[in-house]
């Protein structure tokens, strides 16, 4: 069992990436729903939230069906940095996550994100404020380095842990390669195999199989895996890994009826949390991934992205129904 503060998660925990503009709670329910251990939310501005800014208080907003759950922080200044993890504390979330990996130009321009990587005594300012201004277990997302003359995994996994961070997830990735070229988890390992590391280490990037879970799980040694793309119109994929996990066979793919279902109750549960048209303006952008790869769908992508109420989209989907009932994925 790997434990993360008072937090108790399964032998081999699959976690739900936070990703900007998609880790909201109706895509965590899905996810939920279909597997995901721990999730958490998109990343929060330190600054906005001081700010009381209105699209950052939206993002604290979390519910009992899907703990555990953290809350995703990000900045540049020590004193915003508590202040930030002071109100999010007051939500009551499982622990607190700080970004030192978000690779984002707008973010890293500001001095946060991976910006962090290039001066770790910062990195450890910024960790320590935030531990000292909560109760909650706090843990870390971050890369390699800034780019591959730079990987400073190995110091930053140590001094962290030094301080109080309680697990930490690493994207095999630079700064620099934003998410082109191949994750190279070996530096994941050589984290996860240091003697002086204990809390818990999780492996992010191109996770997107059962097949390489598996392989990762492995051949790296990680403590769990953090899954973020691969999950996007896909939230099966937590279910699958582990089932390949249990019995080494796939599970069947889902079918069409569940691909209308996911995508349904996404938009159901946008609109409940959002309101009717934020939630269907911000639904459209799903749409393709459940639906990747279906020929002769065009027509009916096209309607789910202009239809705009609510009762005109659960007709689309009958429509779909009707339209791909034999359909067969391969």
């Amino acid at each position: 069992m790997i434990k993360i503060g008072n937090i108790e998660l399964p032998e081999f925990p699959l976690l739900l990436a936070p990703m900007e503009d998609v880790s909201d709670p109706p895509f965590r329910r899905l996810c939920k729903t279909h597997g995901a251990d721990l999730m958490f939310s998109e990343f929060i501005s330190s600054e906005g939230l001081i700010r009381d800014a209105i699209k950052s208080r939206a993002k604290l907003d979390i519910f009992d069906y899907e703990r555990p759950v953290g809350i995703q922080i990000f900045g540049g200044d020590e004193e915003a940095m508590a202040l930030s993890s002071k109100i999010v504390s007051t939500v009551n979330p499982d622990l607190i996550d700080i970004n030192f990996g978000c690779p984002v130009k707008k973010v890293v321009c500001k001095g946060a994100g991976a910006a962090v990587l290039k001066d770790v005594d910062l990195m450890v300012r910024l960790t320590k404020a935030v531990i000292k201004s909560t109760n909650l277990p706090v843990t870390v997302k971050t890369r390699l380095g800034w780019d591959e003359n730079s990987i400073n995994i190995d110091e930053v996994a140590e001094r962290l842990q030094d301080i109080g961070v309680q697990a930490l997830s690493i994207h095999g990735r630079t700064r620099a390669q934003l998410y082109k070229g191949e994750a190279d988890w070996s530096h994941i390992a050589r984290v996860k195999n240091n003697p002086r590391i204990t809390m818990p280490i999780f492996g992010n990037g191109d996770i997107d199989s059962p097949e390489k879970a598996l392989e990762y799980k492995n051949k790296y040694g990680v403590d769990g895996i953090m899954i973020g793309r691969a999950a996007i119109g896909y939230p099966w994929i937590f279910n699958e890994i582990k089932h390949y996990f249990k019995t080494g066979e796939k599970l069947a793919l889902p079918t069409m009826a569940d691909r209308i279902e996911a995508a349904e109750n996404h938009l159901t549960w946008a609109m409940e949390w959002k309101g009717e048209w934020v939630g269907i303006v911000e639904t459209r952008r799903h749409y393709t991934n459940y639906f990747k790869g279906i020929a002769n769908f065009k027509e009916y992508r096209q309607k789910l992205v202009t239809t705009d109420n609510a009762e005109g989209l659960y007709r689309v989907f009958e429509e779909i129904r009707e339209a791909f009932s034999d359909y067969v994925f391969i």
